[in-house]
C-alpha cells in the first residue's frame, strides 16, 4: 500500500516539474509548481521527517510560491487584449542545452547510486537512530547542543530584517 501512495506522490511531482519546465504561461507553471512543493512534502511525511515537511510547506508553498504568483498577478495588468486573456507567455531558447546538461547529471547520480553500497550505509544509520519524532529531537538539539548558533542565526535574521526595512523607507534616517 505504501508502495503505491509512495509512487502516486512521485508522478505527481514528475508531471507537475514537466508542467513547469514546458508550459509557455507563466501562471500555469507557477499553480504546477505549487503541485510539485506538495508532492515533495508529502515524501517527507512518508519518510518520517515532518519537520521537513512542514517547513518544505511553510517556505516554498507559504513564502516562496505565494510572493511569485503575487508577483506574477500584479505585474501583467494589462495582460494580452488580443486574446481576452490575461497570461504571461515565456520563451525558452535553451531547451537543447539544458536537455543535455540534465541528461548528464541524471548519469552521474545514476552511476553513483550504482557504486553505492546502500546496505552497509542502512546498517550504519540505524544502529544510531533516536526512536523520537524528528520535530522533538530537533528541538531538543536546537536547546541544548545547538543553542549558540541558533541564538546568533535569529540574531543576524533580525539584523537584516532591519537593515532590509531601512533602506526600504523613504525617508533616510
Amino acid at each position: 500500500m505504501i508502495q503505491a501512495v509512495f509512487i502516486a506522490f512521485i508522478l505527481l511531482i514528475v508531471i507537475s516539474a514537466g508542467i513547469v519546465l514546458w508550459s509557455k504561461n507563466v501562471l500555469y507553471s507557477a499553480f504546477s509548481l505549487l503541485l510539485t512543493f506538495l508532492g515533495i512534502a508529502a515524501l517527507y511525511v512518508l519518510a518520517g521527517a515532518d519537520f521537513l515537511a512542514i517547513t518544505q510547506l511553510l517556505v516554498y508553498v507559504g513564502g516562496i510560491l505565494v510572493l511569485l504568483i503575487f508577483g506574477v498577478m500584479l505585474t501583467n495588468k494589462r495582460g494580452n487584449k488580443e486574446n481576452g486573456k490575461n497570461d504571461i507567455l515565456s520563451s525558452n531558447t535553451n531547451r537543447f542545452i539544458g536537455f543535455i546538461v540534465a541528461i548528464s547529471i541524471f548519469g552521474l547520480l545514476f552511476y553513483a547510486f550504482a557504486r553505492a553500497n546502500f546496505v552497509d550505509i542502512q546498517a550504519g544509520l540505524f544502529e544510531q537512530a533516536d526512536l523520537l519524532p524528528s520535530t522533538q529531537s530537533i528541538g531538543i538539539l536546537l536547546m541544548t547542543d545547538f543553542v549558540l548558533p541558533f541564538e546568533v542565526s535569529g540574531i543576524l535574521l533580525m539584523a537584516t530584517l532591519i537593515g532590509a526595512a531601512y533602506l526600504s523607507s523613504k525617508s533616510k534616517v
